[in-house]
C-alpha cells in the first residue's frame, strides 16, 4: 500500500537504502526471533535468578521501557553486552533458507544497501548468507558500533547517517516494526513497514504504523515488483 505517488517516486529516486534484519530480510514465518526470545528469557532467568513467568515479563518490560532488553539489562543491572549478544543469538538458523528472488531483486536495486540492526553484525553476516545475499550489502551498523544504542532511539539513527554518509532524504528504510521508522521519517527518510502476517507478528498499529509511507508484507516480492517496473 502507497499512501502517495509522490513516495513512490521517492523509491525511484533513492541513493541509498536501509534495511533491518530480522522479520525483514527473512520472513517472520521463518521463526528465528522466537529462538532469541526464549534465550533471552532463559539468559534473564539464570542471571537475574528468577522463574522463567518472571523472567519472561521483564524481558518484556525492558524492551517496551528501553528500546531493547538488553538495554534494560544494561541500565537497570549493569550487565556485559557481549556475553549477552552472544548467548541470545546462538541459535539455529535452518528455518532460513536461500531466497532467489530476494537476491534478483537486490540485483536490480539501485542505491547503497545497508543493514540496521538492534543485534550483533556476526549474527546478521549469518543470516544473510543463509539468505545468500550478503554480497549486495556494503555494511552492517550494528548495535555495538551504535554503542549500544538501540533504535528507535534517535541517536543511533544519527550515528548510522554520520558513519556512512548518508542524505536522508534520498534514503528508504525498511522495517517490520513501525516504531523503529519514525525517527527515520523524522529525518526525512521514506519508510517502509514490513507487516508480519503472523498472529500477535507485528506489535505495532495505529499512531506508530503513519509514519510509514508504504506497507508491505512480503520484501522480496514488493521489491521484485518495484524492480521490475518499466520506470526503474
Amino acid at each position: 500500500m502507497d499512501r502517495t505517488k509522490a513516495a513512490r517516486t521517492r523509491l525511484f529516486e533513492a541513493e541509498a537504502w536501509v534495511f533491518d534484519l530480522d522479520n525483514t530480510l527473512y520472513p517472520a514465518s521463518s521463526n528465528l526471533f522466537q529462538q532469541v526470545d526464549r534465550r533471552m528469557t532463559l539468559f534473564i532467568a539464570e542471571f537475574l535468578s528468577l522463574d522463567s513467568e518472571t523472567a519472561y515479563k521483564l524481558q518484556k518490560t525492558y524492551f517496551r521501557e528501553h528500546g531493547t532488553t538488553m538495554r534494560g539489562l544494561m541500565n537497570v543491572h549493569g550487565i556485559d553486552p557481549g556475553p549477552f549478544l552472544e548467548f541470545v543469538h546462538d541459535i539455529d538458523l535452518a528455518p532460513v533458507a536461500p531466497d532467489p528472488a530476494l537476491d534478483a531483486a537486490l540485483t536490480r536495486l539501485k542505491g547503497r544497501k545497508i543493514v540496521f540492526t538492534n543485534g550483533p553484525t556476526d549474527h546478521a553476516l549469518r543470516v544473510m548468507d543463509r539468505l545468500a545475499v550478503r554480497r549486495h550489502f556494503e555494511a552492517v551498523f550494528d548495535i555495538v558500533e551504535a554503542d549500544y544504542v538501540p533504535k528507535p532511539e534517535p541517536r543511533a539513527y544519527e550515528a548510522l547517517v554520520r558513519r556512512y554518509g548518508l542524505n536522508p532524504t534520498t534514503t528508504v528504510m525498511v522495517e517490520d516494526l513501525a516504531r523503529n521508522l519514525a525517527p527515520a521519517a523524522a529525518m526525512g527518510m521514506t519508510t517502509v513497514w514490513v507487516r508480519s502476517p503472523l498472529p500477535g507478528g507485528t506489535p505495532d498499529a495505529g499512531n506508530d504504523a503513519q509514519v510509514a509511507d508504504h506497507v508491505i508484507d512480503d520484501l522480496s516480492g514488493w521489491l521484485g515488483e518495484l524492480t521490475a517496473a518499466a520506470s526503474y
